[in-house]
């Protein structure tokens, strides 16, 4: 089994099967990173360019390679992390435990009353499996399992997990069968903790939405509200999606107990789910105040109703607050990410701190992230309109002048308008076929003036043309354009500090395919889009060569370093996390006594200063320019930064 530094994440499909990964292998050993970490790679239904809609769990895909380009892959010279769906599988022909129909019954969740079948959210063609039952469990994971034990795998990441009967039960069971690397899917809301589950922790959004909201000026607050009034009402947009979407599931959950106030009792959960039995204290947390507290605390209800609202509760969430809230309520698009919480208008660095010291402590082989296949957008793109706070007042004058474009009535409205104008500054320079296409899935999932199930096209259209027209007038472009710039510069050194955050704090950093460069990318599809691969082989070999980093390069040049650094040194990586005071406008900490890691969380480190214990005064390097320093007492940062960049990267030398 391969030792953890650090994963790359690739979203295997139509441009990127198991041999061109393998043609890539040696550019990501190059790059440091220990693991490869796939997009689910079992046989997938015809055309599938994501892998999530699994026929045959015990098949490797034919279109990627089968399994002897797999096998190819796996002992390339990199280790190997598996994402897995254990919750659902295509509901399709070519499924033959769909197709058969004594199969159907024993492995999917079918509600026999009706013909209907527990979905994946609100996918009719994805269909829950039910891996309750041993056999089934047995069999789905035959594979998977086979992969583990031969050592082609060396971990699992488990999708979804909250759609399971039984999550904790599974764990365990995959525990049991050898496997003992895992991590979950689990959202997790600000500040709630991750069971005491068998795994590795999770796959690292609680991270994302903390080192993103540790960038985000609160001065900053007050004008962009202004900008955006309105309140969030994630309840709201929950019971809007219990009452039309999730009908079913509801009328199936009222046959197995006539509660009242379900409907409110689903929408009102603060959390993803509860995980009862056993009853914790996090459930009964979560449950206060919910009209059915007692019922699914006290043994009050049937055991299968209590079960099923927890499935139910995570799909509410996702579509309630993920795929509506967070396309209505857009003062700051940057913190409109999954897990996170919009009102959360920055975090001071002592709860990021106390978040890290959290994780250390319980799970400190975690993922950390700033970008998946399911963020709303890139990190560099979050970045940018996070920086947004920092620039609130300029912004704000800029933003309400260019409000005389949008129409009193009519499309867009100005809430759309708004979401549209940070995104263009966030993502600019973006090509108006990608904005369409986003702002067409925006306005959508808002679900206010049109939809996914009958799309106004009217409206659709004359947003569009609205857009098309920004791109045309020049006046306004004239002011998009320098502004734009500005923020970019602000937003890459915003970047650059989460990044080094991730690439230290205790944790697994895991790097988005294409994430080592600049990436502008906005929600998928569009971060689906082809990677140049060339160019990024090009700009590490320079690198490697000596090259100096230049700002296309700098994020890149960083990750290299800093990996390096785990390589040589892994002991500091999996040792104690050690706050270092530095005031309100800088985040640093040591790993293990042995490693500084410093960032500028404001725009200005003027005046900016590391109070180093003196336990650790001596001698350093720096790892980002090899020079050795002194270092002890009260430290500035603009002293140990690299070049113009608002970060530090240092090794204690005299150990």
């Amino acid at each position: 089994m391969t030792d953890l530094r650090g994963t790359y994440r690739l979203q295997l499909g139509t441009d990127l099967d198991f041999a061109a990964a393998r043609e890539l292998v040696p550019y990501f050993k190059d790059l440091g990173v220990s693991h490869l970490y796939l997009s689910p790679s079992f046989q997938a239904r015809p055309g599938s360019t994501h892998g999530y809609d699994v026929v045959d769990p015990g098949r490797i895909s034919e279109e990627l390679g089968g399994e002897e380009g797999f096998r190819a892959l796996a002992e390339a010279g990199l280790g190997v992390i598996l994402d897995i769906v254990p919750n659902h599988m295509a509901a399709a022909d070519e499924n033959r435990y769909w197709a058969d129909p004594e199969l159907r019954d024993r492995f999917f969740d079918i509600d026999h009353e009706t013909g209907r079948w527990r979905r994946f959210f609100d996918i009719d063609h994805l269909a829950a499996v039910r891996q309750e039952d041993p056999e089934v469990f047995a069999e789905t994971h035959r594979l998977a399992l086979r992969l583990v034990r031969e050592g082609l795998v060396d971990g699992l990441r488990i999708d979804h997990p909250d759609g399971l009967a039984d999550p904790a039960g599974y764990l365990r069971r995959l525990r049991d069968a050898g496997v003992e690397r895992v991590w979950v899917e689990k959202i997790l809301d600000p500040g709630e903790p991750l069971r005491d589950w068998p795994v590795e922790g999770t796959v690292g959004y609680e991270f994302l939405n903390d080192v993103a909201a540790l960038f985000v000026d609160p001065t900053g607050e007050d004008a962009l509200t202004r900008l955006a009034p309105g309140t969030f009402d994630p309840t709201l947009s929950k019971h809007e999606q219990v009452v039309t979407t999730f009908a079913p599931e509801v009328e199936r959950l009222r046959r197995l107990c006539d509660a009242p106030d379900l409907e409110r009792a689903l929408s009102s959960l603060p959390v993803y789910r509860t995980y009862v039995p056993p009853v914790e204290e996090a459930d009964r947390e979560a449950l206060s105040g919910n009209p059915l507290s007692s019922l699914l605390l006290e043994g009050e209800a049937p055991r299968e109703f209590v079960t099923r609202f927890q499935q139910t509760t995570p799909a509410v969430m996702a579509k309630g607050v993920e795929d509506t809230a967070f396309y209505r309520y857009v003062r700051l698009l940057a913190l409109n990410e999954v897990g996170g919480d919009p009102t959360r208008f920055g975090i001071p660095v002592e709860r990021f701190h106390a978040g890290c010291l959290e994780r250390a402590r319980r799970f400190p082989r975690g993922l950390l992230i700033t970008q998946t296949h399911d963020t709303k957008r890139s990190g560099d793109v979050r970045a940018r309109t996070g920086a947004l706070a920092g620039m609130a007042e300029e912004w704000a004058s800029l933003a309400m002048s260019w409000r005389a474009l949008v129409p009193e009535e009519g499309a867009p409205a100005w809430n759309e308008a708004y979401l549209i104008l940070q995104t263009l500054v966030g993502a600019w320079p973006l090509e108006l076929e990608r904005l369409e296409a986003y702002v067409e899935k925006a306005l959508r999932e808002a679900k206010l003036n049109t939809n996914w199930v009958e799309p106004d096209e009217k409206y659709e259209r004359n947003v569009r043309d609205w857009c098309r027209a920004l791109y045309s007038n020049r006046a306004f472009l004239d002011e998009l354009e320098p502004f734009a710039e500005r923020l970019a510069r602000e937003g890459e050194r915003s970047a650059l500090g989460q990044t080094l955050l991730k690439l230290t704090a205790p944790g697994v950093p895991d790097v988005y395919q294409g994430d080592e460069l600049w990436a502008l990318s906005l929600v998928d599809p569009d971060n689906r889009r082809p990677v140049d691969w060339e160019r990024r082989r090009e700009a590490l070999a320079e690198l490697r060569a000596g090259a100096e980093p230049t700002r296309e390069t700098i994020k890149m040049f960083l990750i290299h370093r800093a990996l390096d650094l785990r390589a040589r040194r892994p002991a500091p990586f999996a040792g104690g996390y050690e706050p270092v005071a530095a005031g309100e406008r800088c985040c640093a900490f040591l790993r293990d006594s042995s490693v500084l890691a410093a960032t500028a969380v404001r725009s200005s480190t003027e005046g900016v200063e590391l109070e180093l214990p003196a336990a650790v005064a001596g001698r350093w390097r720096d790892v980002l320019t090899g020079a050795e320093l002194d270092l002890r007492g009260r430290v500035p940062l603009e002293r140990i930064a690299f070049r113009d960049w608002p970060v530090a990267l240092l090794e204690r030398l005299d150990q």
